[in-house]
Order: structure tokens, then sequence, then C-alpha cells
């Protein structure tokens, strides 16, 4: 009777998404079995590329919400770890492909969270991602073309026109010293 109690009174617990595209799409846990996935028929579906159509469920065990990774594509991911089944705590962040999501009790997580990820930035664009590529590549370096990446950008205009530059005179030069020395033989 206690058990019950404790568990009644507690606030519910909700995914809230925090990628671009998505935010402020939250669901409340309210069943002991949540599936999550791309397609209409889960419980919490994410239309979004990079997750799977069946991505993983989430299992409430007491006050504990067991995340299973249903063989996603992209993974399923807790603060950054890949995981194949784990427990996820309020405040932490679940990732799954390239959609972030935070578990909010409504008991302070907020600012719990907020301490977790300091300066995190939303996803600018979501993409699949081919696989052993980890959170911790996308917080040091760029997300695919956007201006002052570094991990993926593309080299500058400062750059190319230096090659280009560079190559220019020595393609001149080549060409100046063939011309003198064909001179120089023929006379």
């Amino acid at each position: 009777m206690v058990k019950i109690m404790s568990r009644t009174n507690q606030p519910m617990a909700k995914l809230v998404v925090l990628s671009e595209g998505f935010t402020g799409l939250t669901y409340e846990l309210k069943v002991e079995k949540t599936t999550v996935g791309r397609v209409e028929d889960n419980a919490f579906q994410i239309p979004e590329q990079s997750v799977s159509s069946h991505h993983c469920e989430l299992l409430q065990r007491s006050n504990d919400i067991l995340v299973k990774d249903l063989n996603s594509t992209n993974g399923t991911f807790i603060n950054g770890e890949q995981i194949k089944e784990a427990v996820l705590k309020p405040g932490q962040i679940l990732r799954l492909g390239q959609v972030e999501m935070r578990l909010e009790t409504g008991a302070g997580t907020a600012a719990s969270a907020a301490s977790t990820v300091p300066g995190k930035k939303p996803l600018d664009k979501t993409v699949v991602l081919p696989q052993g590529v980890k959170v911790g590549d996308f917080d040091q370096g760029g997300r695919g073309p956007n201006p002052g990446s570094t991990a993926f950008s593309k080299k500058s205009n400062k750059v190319n026109k230096i090659f280009i530059i560079i190559g220019i005179v020595l393609g001149v030069l080549i060409v100046v010293a063939i011309i003198i020395a064909f001179l120089t033989l023929s006379r």
C-alpha cells in the first residue's frame, strides 16, 4: 500500500525533445511499456529519418525508466554513451539517431539538466549517420555544411585561391623554362 501511494505521489515522467524541428515536443510516460520510433504504430512517434521505424522501448520498473534499443540503425545513447539496455535518470539526455530528448519528472529536472549539458546547442539538421560516429564528435566539430564549422567543413575560398595562384605561378615558370631550354638548344 505504501509503495502505491509513493508511486502516485510522484510527478509524471515525460520525455522533452530538444532537437531543432521537434523542440517542445513532449511525451508523458503513462504506461508500463512505451515504444518509440519513426512510424505511426509507435506510442511515441518521431518522424525523422535518423530514427529507426521501431527504435527503442521504454519500460517503467518501479521508479526507474529502462531504455532498450530495438536493433536501431543509428543507435540509442544516454548522455553520449551507446546502450543496448540501460536506466534513464531524470535530467539525462536520450539520443535516438540525431534526435535528443531529456527525461523530466517535474521535480527540478530543468536545473539539473542544464548542469548536465552546459552550453549544449540544439542540432541544426538531422541526417542518417554512418555507424561509428559518437556524440562527442559532434560536440567538438561541425554539423555538416554550417558556416564556421571545422570537422566536416569545406576549405575556405582564401585557401583555394592561394593554391590556384601558386599553381599558376609554377605553371608559368615551367613554361618559361621549357621555352628557354628550347631556344638554347636550337641555336
